[in-house]
């Protein structure tokens, strides 16, 4: 029996980017220490869609879905808000218990959805179990980020909750948390591991449905809000139908249905482009694309960097502005470019934008030292905190 166990809770109310950053760190953990087992707790159905090493174990809570203007909703039918929280509540204790683990990772809410993970935190503290929040490279506008943490006591959690905070992303890029009032000792908690480098070590062959051929891919991740971006890109095909690339376009599993039909109805007369909805192998189109555009979420905009493509990216700003913060910054360090994704949406721009995507600088060409070097990091302070010795070779390549 593993020596170890790291227990992983992945709220996952809205698309596939918490997971899917659980999923990196836990698949790069587990072949760096052979000894360790991992279990995460979700509450996306499509957890198991994905693929995992054998000392990787899922646990499912009754999913919750966060509508656009901020509200949850149960996802099961007849079942209420409060009761659905409860249930999972109850699970995330009892997986705790049962799995006994050495360290506790939440992912991104530092208390759960409506404090849900509360009863697990307080639990594990009293058993001497380090528990850790890890946070994405960029959270929000900071104003935002402190009305929403004040109203949610998570500023709190952060003092008598955790004993670190592990931030994704690099300083020189953002600091998500220099804007909320936090005590000088909370402030040391505060790892910035860098970016988690992803190179496809567990991908499948190449997805059904994907071209062989040269092509752009148009990814608005899990596609529950990304619409306009497909949108903006059929509109400059149809505007240009002379552009000399082929387009392949993720949808996402959460697009609208009505949508997703109305635009595979648009795609079906456009000979240069293919549509599918969802594949657990992303990094294999990213890899192979000749220029990817997207919406900017974390996990995307890690892959852009790992597999070094050319990308365009049209960030939302409702009902957050971490995707338009990070794609501002990494534009103004010449890491992608950026087309605004509100506003004016002029077929003329996104098909130019296209036409330049393919012959854009890479992200390799601008020299940030230890950009992704996020697996690294958090080897080491899973070390620390296990108190074992890290690998004598560190296997970034492992992290698919």
């Amino acid at each position: 029996m593993p020596a170890h166990r790291l227990l992983i809770y992945s709220h996952d109310s809205f698309g596939l980017g918490h997971l899917r950053r659980c999923r990196s760190i836990a698949l790069a953990l587990v072949e760096r220490f052979p000894n360790l087992e991992a279990r995460i707790v979700s509450g996306l159905p499509l957890v198991a869609e994905f693929g995992y090493h054998p000392r990787i174990s899922l646990t499912l809570v009754p999913p919750v879905i966060k509508l656009k203007n901020g509200d949850y909703r149960a996802r099961k039918a007849g079942q209420g808000l409060v009761d659905a929280i409860e249930e999972r509540s109850r699970i995330i204790c009892d997986t705790a218990r049962a799995f006994e683990p050495d360290l506790f990772l939440v992912d991104k809410e530092p208390l759960g959805i409506r404090g849900e993970v509360r009863a697990t935190l307080d639990e594990l503290q009293r058993n001497g179990v380090p528990c850790v929040l890890g946070l994405r490279d960029v959270m929000d506008d900071p104003p935002r980020l402190v009305e929403e943490w004040q109203r949610k006591g998570a500023i709190e959690a952060l003092d008598t909750a955790y004993d670190e905070i592990w931030i994704y992303g690099l300083p020189r890029i953002y600091e998500p948390l220099a804007g909320v009032p936090l005590a000088p000792h909370v402030r040391r908690k505060i790892v910035y591991t860098s970016y988690l480098y992803r190179n496809g070590i567990h991908m499948a062959a190449q997805p059904e449905g994907a071209s062989e051929r040269p092509y752009i891919l148009v990814t608005p991740g899990g596609g529950g809000d990304g619409e306009r971006l497909v949108d903006w890109v059929l509109d400059a095909i149809e505007h240009d139908p002379s552009l000399p690339h082929r387009i392949v376009i993720v949808s996402g599993p959460f697009m609208d249905g009505q949508s997703r039909e109305a635009f595979a109805s648009r795609v079906a007369r456009l000979p240069q482009v293919e549509i599918i909805t969802f594949t657990s192998d992303m990094e294999v189109l990213m890899k192979r694309a000749s220029g990817i555009v997207a919406m900017g979420g974390y996990n995307t905009f890690c892959e852009i960097l790992s597999f070094d493509r050319p990308a365009l990216i049209v960030p939302r700003t409702v009902p957050r502005l971490e995707q338009f913060i990070r794609a501002s910054r990494a534009a103004a360090l010449g890491l992608v470019a950026m087309l605004p994704g509100d506003g004016d949406r002029n077929p003329e721009r996104m098909a130019a934008a296209l036409r330049r995507l393919p012959h854009q600088a890479r992200p390799s060409s601008i020299v940030i030292p230890g950009l992704l070097d996020g697996h690294d990091a958090i080897t080491a302070r899973v070390s620390h905190w296990l108190g074992i010795a890290e690998p004598t070779r560190r296997l970034a390549e492992a992290a698919g």
